[in-house]
């Protein structure tokens, strides 16, 4: 047998399989996926015995993954998401980078490390990881919130700040490392061409790119051809990106961040996004995988104390002054919780900063272990403690059931209006409502606020589950009553008082997560009306065999309902035959 020497198919071969069997295991457990991709990587790295990967190969794998899954934030996050989050994000942005700079740099000093490496470490620590962030906020559902719009904005304006930061330490660099400094003309000019740089980019994509790229995603999807419409998607993130690192000295992710945000004007961008799912989530995977690859386990032998002071300024530091900052703008703690806790970690510009340093002779080989170590343990925990730390949220909101904002038929005699009740002990369930034969809707997007419009046009009572802000004024102005939080939450879900509804309507997108809904429902009320949402028939049997009565799947219906109308349009048409059962042996 020939022999192959394939490295790149050898390393997403095996770091996909991995990223599977360890990704499913860690499902199995109730952890996040992301756990078993960085357990993988470790697998496949060059720390551990048996099978190593090729890391450069990995590495630029991986870039893609930041690449397209940037573009498909920019995809739903419109120019002007961005601008009402910048009185919060910019400020809030350069103070915790500020900040955590410091903390790094007081904790280099006292392991005796010179100035430069000090300033290197220090930013190193500053800057979330956006990926992270990013699937983070969508596994839980919180990309479209207010809060994970600030987060978002966040992190953009911390990653707009490494790139003048890995601008101007290879211009700087030297310099520190000698003992010498620039002259403050020297250091404006640096910062006055990397910022001109940058602002010809974001101009370019905001003036010309607002033309250019809807013309060609238009024109493609004329082709009739849905796959050259596919490749026009893939061109337009790599290409931008790519052109935007080449010409502007902009990083990969920023530009396909303002490639997906100026496609996302366009009416077909729903569809630019699903045809970037597959390969975006595929080289995500990779990415977590090339993460652990760099991993070395034997630093938490070799410095265990000074790995854990590193996490500390992580996990704790950053946080704490993320949240003193969310709440000196006057946002509630339920936002300063869930935004503190998202940047609680570290990841990609972290790596080049401290590759950077130590290729120039800034930092010491040990501080880019303690910082790849300490960015690995804070990517484990960070779904962990947003998941705490919005558990925490939820119980600061009103548990109680907030009331409809619709005002009830007045009575002869006008009593005044209630207040809304004010929040319940974080220790207290949610109360259970008072209603009965009504109707109850899980999740007010777009399935579940038109069928929130149908419920109050035929007068029927209802009560949704919603943790969205906007979804729930949507909801009580409709009449319905809102229950805040989770429904898969046995606690949260026993507020609907199912054994005295009437029809329960499921519309979340998530199957594990309606399944769950439907299994606690109808073990509450076996004679419950349950009506889901699938996108599949593995989801409709999936649903079904939980406990669902019914599982709607959208192509179906659409299907049904073109038949219907064709059949009315033309009553001489009649459906087409069943056909005949098979005859019997």
């Amino acid at each position: 047998m020939p022999e192959h020497h394939t490295p790149l198919i050898a390393t997403i071969a095996v770091g996909l399989m991995l990223a599977f069997i360890f990704g499913l295991a860690a499902h199995r457990l109730r952890f996040s996926p992301l756990v078993g991709y960085l357990v993988a990587g470790i697998a496949i790295g060059p720390f551990t015995p048996g099978f190593i990967a090729d890391q450069e190969l990995a590495n630029e794998l991986a870039e893609i993954g930041v690449i397209l899954l940037m573009f498909a934030v920019g995809l739903h996050f419109s120019l002007k998401d961005l601008m009402s989050v910048r009185a919060i994000a910019v400020p809030g942005a350069i103070a915790g980078i500020a900040t955590a700079t410091l903390l790094g740099t007081a904790l280099a000093w006292s392991f005796g490390w010179p100035p430069g490496a000090r300033l290197v470490f220090g930013l190193a620590l500053s800057v979330a990881s956006t990926v992270v962030l990013l699937r983070t906020l969508q596994e839980r559902r919180l990309m479209e919130t207010d809060r994970g719009h600030i987060a978002v904005g966040w992190v953009i304006v911390e990653d707009l700040a490494m790139v003048l930061a890995l601008v101007l330490l290879p211009a700087i660099g030297p310099t520190i490392a000698a003992g010498t400094s620039l002259s403050p003309w020297q250091f404006g000019a640096l910062v006055a061409l990397t910022l001109a740089k940058v602002s010809a980019f974001v101009a370019i994509m905001l003036l010309a790119g607002r033309r250019v790229i809807p013309w060609v995603m238009h024109y493609a999807a004329h082709t009739g051809s849905r796959e050259l419409f596919r490749l026009a998607v893939y061109a337009v993130a790599l290409g931008v990106a790519f052109g935007a690192a080449q010409l502007f000295g902009v990083s990969f992710a920023l530009g396909a961040f303002f490639a997906g945000m100026v496609m996302g004007e366009s009416k077909l961008s729903q569809r630019a996004t699903e045809e970037a799912l597959p390969l975006r989530d595929a080289f995500a995977v990779l990415f977590f995988v090339s993460v652990g690859m760099l991993f070395d386990p034997h630093v938490l032998l070799r410095a265990p104390w000074a790995v854990l002071a590193t996490l500390g300024i992580i996990v704790i530091g950053k946080p704490l002054v993320a949240m003193a900052i969310v709440r000196a703008f006057g946002h509630p703690m339920g936002t300063a919780l869930t935004i503190s806790a998202s940047l609680a970690q570290i990841g990609e510009f972290s790596f080049i900063l401290v590759g950077l340093g130590v290729t120039m002779g800034l930092l010491p080989p040990e501080g880019r272990d303690l910082v790849l170590a300490a960015a690995i343990l804070s990517i484990l925990l960070n779904p962990f403690l947003i998941a705490a730390l919005e558990r925490g949220r939820v119980r600061l909101l009103p548990r109680t059931i907030l009331p409809s904002a619709r005002k009830a038929p007045e009575p002869q005699r006008a009593e005044p209006e209630p207040a809304s009740p004010p929040p319940a002990p974080a220790s207290e369930p949610p109360a259970v409502t008072t209603l009965e034969g009504h109707e109850v809707v899980v999740g007010y997007g777009r399935v579940g606020s038109i069928l929130g419009a149908g419920l109050a046009a035929a007068g029927h009572p209802f009560l949704v589950f919603e943790e969205t802000d906007e979804r729930m004024q949507a909801a009580r102005g409709m009449g319905a009553e809102v229950v805040v939080g989770n429904a898969a939450d046995p606690e949260v879900l026993a507020a609907a008082n199912l054994a005295a509804a009437r029809r329960l309507f499921v519309t979340i997108p998530d199957a594990f997560e309606a399944g769950q809904v439907i299994q606690q429902a109808r073990a509450l009320n076996p004679g419950l009306e349950i009506l889901a949402r699938a996108h599949s028939e593995e989801a409709v049997a999936h649903l079904t065999g939980l406990g669902a009565t019914l599982a709607v799947m959208g192509e179906r219906e659409i299907a049904h309902r073109m038949l219907e109308a064709a059949l009315a349009e033309a009553p001489a048409l009649s459906p087409a035959p069943e056909p005949a059962p098979p005859a019997a042996a």
